[in-house]
């Protein structure tokens, strides 16, 4: 009766180890969120903005936003993220602008930005925008665009939706 019992837990403990072989040998999946280091998944993909509004602000008060064009001029633009951190985004009337964009979670979490030309590369152009992400998941961002008011600060809301 020992010897059966003795040879059930080593056919037991095979089984497991060949088990836990195959399981360790699968392949990677797409990491969560959630997961640190994955944040940045988040951003990668097509975005197109859907509504411009205001916190603290009169709709008509920001002349230019990004140093390009009034805030409306950006509803139904698309934005294309890589995850290499290259982009570019299309504004409505055709117009694009390339872009070498990152996250930053060390202060908040902050969506940035730097507009390329050609001939530019991303390390040397030292002017950028930074919007901070008020929320974000796998359809809808929303980035707040601070403004300087005197001693105040508001805010230019972005609303995108991702397209799949």
């Amino acid at each position: 009766m020992m010897k059966i019992m003795k040879r059930k837990f080593q056919i037991s403990i095979l089984m497991a180890s060949l088990i836990l072989a195959i399981l360790s040998c699968s392949t990677v999946k797409k990491l969560p969120a959630t997961v640190a280091g994955a944040s940045r998944a988040r951003f990668v993909g097509n975005w197109t903005l859907t509504k411009v509004s205001y916190d603290g602000l009169l709709p008509g008060t920001v002349q230019a936003i990004f140093n390009q064009a009034a805030p409306e001029a950006f509803n139904g633009s698309t934005w294309n993220l890589t995850n290499s951190g290259n982009g570019i985004y299309t504004l409505s009337n055709g117009t694009s602008q390339t872009i070498f964009w990152s996250y930053n979670n060390s202060n908040g979490e902050v969506f940035q930005f730097k507009k390329l030309y050609q001939g530019d590369s991303a390390g040397k152009v030292q002017q950028g925008y930074q919007l901070i992400v008020a929320s974000i998941d796998g359809t809808n961002m929303i980035l707040r665009l601070p403004v300087s008011l005197g001693d105040k600060t508001a805010y230019v809301i972005l609303s995108f939706y991702k397209a799949k």
